[in-house]
């Protein structure tokens, strides 16, 4: 059945060749601009708290896709000591450092600090569009498959817990909900997709829609 059918969208189910090959189809090959024309953020479901733009932070993601039979993608849980997003569920990444060369090669160092990931493990497949967070940053996210086999070892002081969800429970747009919380005195509405006990939500969970829509909305 072919990857892309109308059937699939709804939950895909796919290996990791036809993801590696859709992926590198429909996702951009290089890094993108930050000021790209119309790039997500937190102010797409919040309209009258934008736009994000002046002054943003430049951080770079990694979006770990693990080669199993289902895909599943990778994500940490933040330490609840952080400055800042402390406890919340992340792909693992950071702030762009003036020795990175490019996103990626700042996603793929902040990885190995992270959560010792090995780059031999991780295969590049290309970049999301630029997502704009209300807490300063603009984030490039660079999307890999990742090869079992991997050793973990969480940095203590960054990371409580890396753990993996099903590629396609995060694919399934059903499971996309947008909720709602008090910020800086007005409604804010952001995505959220609960796992279990995981509450994937914010920049992450926008991460999340972007890739989902990137592959599979027509």
């Amino acid at each position: 059945m072919n990857p892309l059918s109308a059937s699939n969208m709804a939950t895909p189910d796919i290996e990791a060749a036809d993801f590696e090959r859709m992926a590198r189809a429909r996702l951009l090959a290089s890094p993108p601009e930050l000021d790209e024309p119309q790039s997500p953020g937190d102010d797409d479901l919040n309209p009258g708290l934008g736009p994000f733009s002046a002054g943003l932070r430049h951080a770079a993601v990694l979006v770990p896709i693990v080669a199993r039979a289902p895909l599943t993608v990778l994500l940490t849980a933040r330490t609840d000591h952080l400055p800042s997003h402390a406890g919340q569920i992340a792909f693992p990444g950071g702030k762009v450092e003036q020795q990175d060369a490019t996103p990626l090669a700042a996603a793929l160092r902040e990885t190995r600090e992270e959560i010792n990931l090995d780059a031999a493990f991780i295969e590049p497949v290309g970049y999301l569009s630029p997502y704009r967070t209300g807490t300063g940053y603009i984030i490039t996210p660079s999307v890999a498959l990742v090869r079992p086999g991997f050793r973990l070892t969480a940095n203590p002081d960054e990371v409580a817990d890396v753990f993996e969800v099903p590629f396609a429970f995060l694919m399934n747009e059903a499971n996309h909900e947008i909720h709602s919380r008090v910020w800086r005195g007005a409604e804010r509405r952001f995505y959220a997709m609960p796992y279990g006990e995981r509450y994937i939500w914010g920049a992450t969970a926008g991460i999340i829609r972007t890739l989902y829509r990137r592959l599979f909305s027509t």
